[in-house]
């Protein structure tokens, strides 16, 4: 794939990036459809921006203890993003919130992966959260940012089992290789042209296939297949 038919692509993050990093790696690879031109992070000494420069990537902190207001910083993001030209914007860790007319201005063209089975556990502390509620399955989200945090629509979800005994750092390392693999695959497909946002839903080209799969079950800490 030649790199003007690759998505430009800019990455949120405010720490060390891990999903940041899954992503360069797969843009790496001639055939992904994305190719990462800019890391942006709220905090200089996020470990993250010293990942994408060793990478060849440019990486700009805009720090935001350094403004007055919310809008005030995400003005000055919003200028080194248009330095770079994304045609995607992906958060990938990015913990600031933000304002209604920063996700205005990048509708259906800004994705976020959240720690857990969204609308379940929206915010943090996911995984404390989903082992006091007594899951079985836990998982990660890719989704549309919107102006309401975590609620934008659905790109793709992953699931692993809750086990018994599990401590939320348990879960976060069952879960974190397939929160980026999640992440690979969803921003491959939106690059693709094969999801964007429509309203308040995810529209699919072409539609998932209607043919049977397998169901995923969780019994006693085992994750089951069953076909039917």
């Amino acid at each position: 794939m030649t790199e003007g038919a690759r998505k430009r692509v800019a990455v949120l993050i405010s720490g060390r990036g891990s999903n940041m990093k899954a992503l360069l790696e797969a843009a790496g690879r001639p055939d992904y459809p994305a190719q990462i031109v800019l890391v942006l992070s709220n905090r200089p000494e996020a470990q993250g921006l010293e990942t994408a420069r060793a990478a060849g990537i440019e990486a700009v902190a805009v720090d935001h203890k350094l403004f007055s207001s919310r809008e005030a910083h995400e003005a000055e993001v919003n200028a080194a993003l248009e330095r770079a030209q994304p045609d995607i914007i992906c958060l990938a860790g990015y913990m600031r919130l933000l304002t209604p007319a920063f996700t205005a201005r990048w509708a259906g063209r800004m994705i976020n992966v959240h720690p857990s089975l969204l609308p379940l556990f929206p915010g943090l502390h996911t995984h404390e959260r989903a082992i006091a509620a007594g899951a079985r399955l836990h998982g990660c989200t890719v989704h549309f940012v919107t102006e309401i945090m975590d609620e934008g629509p659905i790109i793709g979800q992953a699931v692993v089992p809750v086990r018994p005994g599990d401590t939320p750092d348990d879960l976060a390392a069952r879960l974190i290789p397939v929160e980026h693999r999640l992440y690979v695959e969803s921003l491959a497909l939106f690059a693709s042209g094969g999801v964007s946002m429509d309203g308040a839903s995810s529209h699919f080209t072409p539609k998932p296939s209607d043919a049977k799969a397998p169901a995923l079950l969780s019994v006693g800490g085992q994750a089951l297949l069953l076909e039917h």
